[in-house]
């Protein structure tokens, strides 16, 4: 399984890179931006991500409109629904409009921080990516 991990804070990026590497590949963008350009080169190599950890709140570009342009570009190149990469959005946000809109902008699953091995292994189990 090949991961990309997009957080800006180090402990965070560091934590997710523990729990995710036992399960495959992992790659690291530190803002939206970063996170775009490797999205697009796994595509263009034919080496898609499967699955996207993905920080709200980042300099640059969030999560938020991070998520919004990967979906944009999996669209355009016919890719919806279930055969898109699984976005788990990561954040300290616990709001309930905010996971509201997550889910609405097209991720499949949203975990407030700190991030917990168990419920991060567990979203991903659910997602049926191990």
């Amino acid at each position: 399984m090949r991961t990309l991990i997009v957080e800006d804070e180090f402990t965070s990026r560091k934590i997710l890179m523990k729990i995710m590497a036992a399960f495959g590949q992992c790659d690291i963008a530190v803002n939206g931006k970063e996170a775009i350009e490797a999205f697009c080169l796994a595509h263009e190599e034919r080496r898609p991500y499967h699955v996207i950890c993905l920080d709200i709140l980042m300099p640059e570009m969030d999560g938020r409109e991070t998520l919004q342009r990967i979906r944009s570009i999996e669209k355009k190149q016919g890719i919806e629904g279930l055969d898109g990469v699984k976005v788990v959005m990561i954040t300290g946000c616990s709001d309930k409009e905010e996971i509201f809109s997550a889910f609405q902008e097209g991720c499949e699953a949203y975990i407030v921080k700190p991030v917990q091995q168990e419920k991060l292994v567990q979203e991903i189990k659910k997602l049926g990516l191990v």
